[in-house]
């Protein structure tokens, strides 16, 4: 498989490289037939179509609309009711995270917390008018959990308020790192019933009267992805709004603790993405009369960058197992979480070493990916509160507070 470098003369090493499709355990051969060759057909998808032309959108902070119709074609837009193994779903959020860590965050959105929460958590109706479009970004969420002022702390803090009027839900608050917030056509918003104080969830179309939202912009990483600040301005909406499965945070808990899984998956595979560019640039690149692979300091990085990928991946297959069977606890989705997007923070360093002056402009792809290494450590729980939460199971002491 070969990446899409630009500004390079592509010139391939003399004998064929080893591992040529970036997975030395042969993992992939875990999938029944059926799944492997549906995860085949979306890696040539992403490494012939989108890789070749995200970088440009990562540049200029903007969204890649013209390609929802493809990543639907392939199945992206309906991996979570899809039936297939946890396994499936890891490797192919890795995938994605592959070639661009915003996509990644995008499918992974719109499958654990969008269109998962719709299934899981929404009425008979909601999924009658929701879930088919949901399965073709027909319709696109934002998933609304955080505010400005309690991300870690989200659970107890939460300030945004829902209040029933007899017919209409109102709700006033605010939001903040929303992904989708800007262009979504619905959030899914958690609010605090100011009758029983119980946190839920409500459907909130993005037109509706009060709801606002400004695009965070200047990010280091995670461009493509439209973030947002949301103002809830007294939008009113039915109560049909209401998801009945989200009656308390609990709810929320249940999605989170797949998510921060799911992350662990990007950590894994954007550590895959810095592999190929690393490779690819040892191995066509020449100083002092031979290839950069060939000098020992260039091939420790590369070896250091696929352990740390493989230490991840074999985490992330864990967490999967036990999500069949239904025993993955936070604790287990935290460790994972923390650990893959901390080897991910070290594989981009040496990845951008690999590569020199040119590891520090995204001609070459690794400066981008540098960037979004560090959203992956920071999102969906910090590297800090993740790896609390990991110590209070161990200890059986909370130091939270």
């Amino acid at each position: 498989m070969t990446t899409h470098i630009r500004g390079m003369v592509q010139n391939p090493p003399a004998k064929p490289l080893p591992f040529p499709d970036i997975d030395p355990f042969g993992v992939l051969n875990l999938l029944p037939e059926g799944e492997k060759e549906w995860f085949l057909r979306i890696r040539k998808y992403l490494q012939e179509e989108v890789r070749p032309q995200v970088t440009d959108y990562w540049n200029r902070e903007e969204f890649t609309f013209h390609l929802l119709e493809g990543m639907a074609e392939v199945g992206l837009a309906r991996l979570e009711t899809s039936g297939t193994s946890w396994l499936f779903r890891g490797l192919v959020y890795a995938e994605v995270t592959r070639v661009d860590v915003s996509l990644s965050a995008l499918v992974g959105i719109h499958n654990e917390l969008v269109l998962g929460m719709i299934n899981a958590l929404g009425s008979e109706e909601q999924k009658k008018d929701m879930l088919r479009k949901l399965e073709n970004f027909e319709l696109t969420g934002a998933f609304a959990l955080t505010e400005p002022t309690h991300g870690s702390d989200i659970a107890g803090g939460l300030e945004t308020s829902a209040t029933f009027d007899g017919e209409n839900w109102i709700i006033k608050g605010e939001k903040r790192w929303i992904g989708m917030g800007t262009i979504a056509d619905f959030a899914l918003v958690w609010a605090r019933d100011t009758a029983d104080q119980q946190i839920k969830a409500f459907i909130v179309p993005t037109d509706a009267p009060g709801y606002s939202a400004e695009k965070i912009s200047n990010k280091i990483g995670l461009r493509i992805m439209q973030n947002a600040h949301i103002t809830l301005d007294n939008v009113s909406v039915p109560a049909s709004a209401h998801l009945p499965g989200a009656v308390n945070f609990d709810a929320a808990n249940e999605m989170l603790r797949n998510s921060r899984a799911w992350v662990g998956w990007q950590g894994y595979g954007i550590q895959i993405g810095i592999f190929d560019i690393a490779r690819e640039y040892a191995t066509t690149r020449e100083q002092f009369g031979k290839p950069l692979a060939k000098f020992q300091l260039v091939q420790k990085g590369i070896s250091e960058i696929m352990s740390n990928a493989q230490a991840a991946l074999g985490l992330m297959m864990n967490c999967a197992r036990m999500q069949e069977n239904g025993t993955l606890d936070m604790v287990h989705a935290a460790m994972a979480k923390a650990t893959a997007t901390r080897f991910a923070r070290q594989s981009a360093a040496l990845g951008r070493e690999a590569l020199g002056g040119n590891g520090i402009t995204t001609d070459y792809e690794m400066a981008k990916f540098f960037g979004d290494a560090e959203i992956l450590y920071t999102y969906e729980g910090t590297y800090e509160i993740n790896s609390l939460i990991v110590g209070r199971a161990l200890t059986g002491y909370s130091a939270f507070v």
